[in-house]
């Protein structure tokens, strides 16, 4: 079964950055595309950031240029690092595991997330 482990939450001024982390259990890590995404309160979940087997990344127009997702195979980890934070971002980050090597698959897994808010 997969277990998704997020950290790295927490709170920080406008401008400021955090790094989100998430371990993934499970020998297959390497094969499936991951995702970050976020829920404020009072809104649905939006999709932040994913990325493939083979690194392709792919960003929600609210975050490209600020936000960076990567991955970490041998340490079963996949990262998102967020600058020049917005109160906008303020919301529980989630990470998420695809069925496949790639985002159309769908999500199989999401993590209980973690909190992220952004004073102004």
């Amino acid at each position: 079964q997969v277990q998704l482990v997020e950290s790295g939450g927490g709170l920080v001024q406008a401008g400021g950055s955090l790094r989100l982390s998430c371990a993934a259990s499970g020998s297959s890590f390497g094969i499936n595309a991951m995702g970050w995404y976020r829920q404020a309160p009072g809104k649905q979940r939006e999709l932040v950031a994913t990325i493939t087997r083979g690194g392709n990344t792919n960003y929600a127009g609210s975050v490209k240029g600020r936000f960076t997702i990567s991955r970490d195979n041998a340490k079963n980890t996949v990262y998102l690092q967020m600058n020049s934070l917005k109160p906008d971002d303020t919301a529980v980050y989630s990470c998420a595991r695809y069925r496949g090597s790639a985002d159309y698959t769908g999500v199989a897994a999401f993590g209980q997330g973690t909190q992220v808010t952004v004073s102004s």
